[in-house]
């Protein structure tokens, strides 16, 4: 039987949005902070030939043109202050995360609580400067390199490089405050936008290839009906959990005994999120932004590297489905979901999976649950990640969607949908309150009814 809570949540409507005054604020700060980042991808970096680099960028599609173009939502292509979007930060992230589960001081400082994860933080900010700042060099000699700027020269390279980073620091800036004054995940919505905001024009080059009889009619709606097949299969894998019973025994308090109670642990069937695919898509990539970066000059072993490597080849597609299935298992294992750190947490609230002892014997039982969901779900994401690779390069056929940015989408679009269902579930909830509030003041300052006077 559902409880009350979530037949409440079955009952919101959208109408109620434009009662709930703080929300409607927290979407118009959160659209107005992204249009701003918006006008911010249009702004080139001082000294660019824009027409060298228009031509440049048609002719890398494959390399530089792939997923950091996607992330930055073009700006990497228009060369402007947000060239590397907030890339340097979810790399810096990662690090942060993948260290704090190894290395021992910052797993201690895990375990304080509030002033540890502001320290983590603190390390993740410079982080993200030291890796803007390598990336931006290596933007600015490569562009210089390839005689794609108006004034080359040392002045060029220090005034991209503070340019570039700036505006990634800035779009961090921009993306915390969304998070703490807007709706959803600040980094997660920039990234989000950056491929949406792609959409349009792709979608026009798509149509116009029909139009002009390039692709057939009956290509165009069988790419439409694989977008669309493909969305509904990933809302479904994002939504897949598997349940684990937990039981809480009997306790007394005092001279009263509370029944024990009952509840479920649920793991998701991807609990890696998308950042196998963030991973192994930068790994590919790597070669062939080297190799166009330096202008086609390359030597014996990296021909070799990008002949067997290159997209579509068979070695690539093995290769990057060998790194979502490792990466899906070594990120979930050492940060998304820690089964010696959830058995602990049971034993230390009393709770136990029924049929097995508590501590040692649950983290085993919870590391068997979690291996055989791994298996599936790290090979829907290597489905979802290499189906669009071999449409493109087996078959021809042009699909504008890459597997990382479909699992963007629709995770961050899930996210913030949920989040503004909480928060006009919330105002529900204040409502509510509210209103038995002034019921109970009424009926308090209700005038006594009088009892027959004493003769």
């Amino acid at each position: 039987m559902a409880s009350a809570a979530e037949q409440m949540a079955a009952n919101l409507s959208w109408g109620a949005l434009g009662k709930a005054t703080e929300l409607r604020q927290r979407i118009l700060f959160t659209i107005g902070l992204l249009m701003v980042y918006r006008l911010g991808t249009f702004i080139p970096v001082p000294g660019i030939d824009t027409a060298a680099l228009k031509n440049f960028m048609d002719s890398a599609q494959n390399g530089i043109g792939g997923i950091l173009s996607m992330f930055t939502g073009g700006a990497l292509k228009r060369m402007g202050i947000f060239a590397l979007g907030i890339m340097p930060y979810i790399s810096a992230s990662i690090i942060v995360q993948l260290l704090g589960s190894m290395y021992e001081p910052w797993k201690a400082l895990k375990k304080e609580g509030e002033q540890g994860r502001k320290k983590l933080n603190q390390y993740t900010r410079y982080g993200t400067v030291l890796l803007a700042m390598f990336q931006a060099y290596g933007l600015a000699v490569s562009l210089q390199a390839g005689n794609l700027v108006t004034a080359p020269g040392p002045e060029f390279i220090v005034s991209t490089i503070i340019t570039i980073v700036g505006g990634t620091m800035f779009l961090m800036w921009l993306g915390e405050q969304i998070t703490s004054r807007g709706i959803g995940n600040g980094i997660s919505l920039i990234i989000f936008v950056g491929i949406v905001a792609e959409i349009p024009a792709a979608m026009a080059q798509f149509l116009e290839q029909g139009r002009v009889g390039t692709v057939s009619p009956a290509v165009i709606l069988l790419v439409i009906a694989m977008i669309v097949a493909v969305l509904g299969f990933v809302v479904f894998m994002e939504r897949s959990l598997r349940k684990i019973h937990i039981q809480y025994p009997r306790r007394q308090v005092g001279m009263k005994v509370y029944d024990g109670g009952s509840s479920h642990l649920p793991i998701k069937v991807n609990p890696a999120g998308v950042i196998p695919a963030i991973f192994a898509s930068a790994l590919l990539l790597l070669p062939t932004t080297i190799s166009t970066f330096s202008g086609g000059k390359t030597g014996p072993i990296m021909s070799t590297i990008l002949a067997y490597f290159g997209p579509g080849q068979p070695l690539y597609l093995a290769f990057f489905t060998a790194m979502i299935v490792f990466f899906t298992f070594y990120y979930t294992k050492e940060v998304a979901f820690k089964t010696d750190e959830v058995a602990d947490n049971l034993k230390n609230q009393n709770g136990f999976v029924p049929g097995i002892r508590p501590g040692k014997r649950t983290a085993e039982y919870l590391d068997y649950v979690v291996n055989r969901l791994l298996v599936l779900g790290s090979g829907y994401l290597a489905i979802v990640c290499l189906f669009p690779e071999m449409l493109r390069h087996e078959f021809a056929i042009p699909f504008y969607f890459g597997g990382t940015s479909i699992l963007i989408i629709v995770s961050v679009g899930m996210d913030t949908i949920q989040q503004i269902q909480s928060h006009m579930l919330a105002h529900q909830y204040e409502g509510l309150i509210e209103k038995s509030q002034l019921r109970g003041k009424r009926s308090g300052t209700a005038k006594p009814r009088k009892g027959p006077a004493r003769r």
